[in-house]
């Protein structure tokens, strides 16, 4: 029985997280626009914000990849196995992200 509920309860989560934030989201649009703001406040910015999402994302990936092979090379050196890959793995996807950071601000300045 267990088999069964444990997705389920997983999926009706998911499902009713979505919903509501899904719900809420399109009552705080209505009130924004009947107190007058304008409906082009909520289109996506296509200009720019994209690319640096993929740039963030590519250098967060980068760092986690980093991580494993360090939390692997910490566990063979005697380290507990556990605690070397969820240490390198934060370490260095936060690094990645610092890093990602750091570089979009020096671009930006050009």
């Amino acid at each position: 029985m267990e088999d069964i509920l444990v997705p389920l309860a997983f999926f009706a989560l998911v499902f009713g997280s979505l919903y509501i934030y899904y719900t809420t989201r399109n009552k705080e649009r209505l009130a924004l626009i009947e107190k007058g703001a304008s409906p082009e406040l909520f289109k996506l910015k296509a200009e720019g914000n994209s690319g640096h999402a993929i740039f963030k994302l590519g250098l967060f990936s980068i760092g986690i990849a980093l991580g494993i092979v360090a939390g692997y090379f910490l566990s063979e050196a005697g380290m507990d196995q556990t605690a070397a890959y969820f240490s390198m793995i934060f370490l260095f996807g936060g690094i990645g992200l610092v890093v990602s950071y750091l570089l979009q601000k020096k671009l930006e300045k050009k």
